[in-house]
């Protein structure tokens, strides 16, 4: 029997899509650059200001890599349910485990998912891309965490 999975867990985000918001926060600080610049000229101010935003700016983009790095999760799952976050259009956010009617893996618009149905016609989908783990060791624990909060059936491609 394989040993029990820890609770309550999180399944971080992938490296590849931390690095995507940390991009944007670097485009975010460049327009702010560019707009302080272009403010500091037309008003005459010294050029000294613009270190103020620069600074404050790169701190946050620190910041935020650190966040998405070590903080940020797009599952935490435990003995009773589980929970999403950081994805758009993930559906029903929280659900008890008891509440999972089936699950499933699916490809809507070929990005790699899994789907759980929930009682009372509510979806959670999760693309597995999005999570730092590899998809068939994710579905593996999810099934199994589902096993252990419900008997539920395996998982299936739909």
């Amino acid at each position: 029997m394989p040993e029990p999975l820890p609770t309550p867990h999180d399944y971080r985000m992938h490296p590849a899509l931390a690095a995507r918001f940390v991009g944007a926060g670097l485009v975010a600080l460049a327009l702010v650059m560019f707009g302080g610049t272009a403010l500091v000229a037309v008003a005459g101010w010294s050029g000294d200001l613009l270190l103020v935003p620069l600074v404050l700016g790169v701190v946050g983009v620190i910041t935020l890599g650190w966040w998405l790095r070590s903080r940020a999760y797009v599952l935490r799952a435990d003995a009773e349910g589980y929970h999403v976050r950081l994805v758009r259009g993930a559906g029903v956010r929280d659900a008890a485990w008891r509440d999972v009617e089936s699950a499933a893996t699916s490809s809507p618009r070929g990005i790699p998912c899994l789907v759980l149905h929930l009682h009372g016609g509510g979806t959670t989908t999760i693309p597995v891309q999005a999570v730092a783990i590899d998809r068939e060791q994710l579905v593996r624990e999810v099934q199994r965490r589902l096993d252990a909060g419900r008997g539920l059936r395996r998982l299936g491609d739909s």
